[in-house]
């Protein structure tokens, strides 16, 4: 049985992976994948850093915890994200079959709730507002530095 606790808990790792990609003067999004109690893959925005627009928090934690699994499915995991996925990576989180999203902060501008929220598996849980006014405060913060 999860609790609001677990939540805040992987949250605040995704958050701290959101922290990383501001030393880096990313886009501050983070975001870890948690099997049975424990991280198997984390991941910040390294689009900049990488000059790939794929190279997002969500799929960079996504890949990691398939190669930890050995195989694309993440039906048993969840994924705790910064701010609400795009298209993109709503697209990546329903192929892999993920079992429970978390996200932070709405993005309604480019959220995936917008644009398709057909796109994750229909058997995934979503749980949105986890942590939201840190994430939000993170993502202001940087773009307000960046006019």
């Amino acid at each position: 049985m999860r609790s609001m606790n677990d939540d805040e808990k992987y949250m605040r790792e995704a958050l701290n992976e959101a922290k990383a990609a501001l030393r880096d003067d990313e886009i501050p999004i983070g975001a870890v994948v948690v099997s049975n109690g424990r991280i198997i893959g984390r991941g910040h925005n390294l689009t900049e850093t990488l000059h790939d627009v794929t190279a997002h928090a969500e799929m960079q934690a996504i890949t990691a915890a398939a190669e930890y699994l050995g195989g694309k499915y993440l039906d048993q995991c969840t994924l705790y994200v910064t701010v609400e996925p795009c298209v993109m990576c709503a697209g990546a989180i329903g192929w892999s079959q993920l079992g429970r999203l978390v996200y932070g902060a709405s993005d309604e501008k480019r959220g995936f709730m917008r644009y398709a929220p057909q796109a994750l598996h229909p058997k995934t849980e979503v749980v949105k507002g986890v942590l939201e006014d840190e994430a939000a405060e993170m993502m202001k913060a940087f773009f307000k530095s960046k006019r």
